[in-house]
């Protein structure tokens, strides 16, 4: 797999608390945008997110951003 699935063409606008996430960068995620193992085989990996303090963030479901994990709205430029 080279290219990730769309999850969605629009981003999780979640609430997070101090922590640590991953981000499901494949798209197979049964619980986006955040991994559950899914990737495993396809040679994409998922990407932690460390969070120091509660905050606001519009992550990426497309898997297209340029700023991942955050969206960038290349979920508009998608087919």
């Amino acid at each position: 797999m080279t290219e990730p699935k769309i999850a969605d063409k629009k981003p999780s606008v979640i609430d997070l608390e101090p922590g640590t996430y991953w981000w499901c960068a494949c798209g197979l995620s049964a619980g986006q945008p955040f991994c559950d193992g899914s990737h495993k085989g396809t040679g994409l990996t998922p990407m932690k997110i460390e969070v120091s303090g509660s905050a606001r963030r519009a992550l990426c479901n497309c898997k297209h951003t340029h700023g991942a994990p955050d969206c960038d709205g290349s979920h508009k430029t998608l087919p």
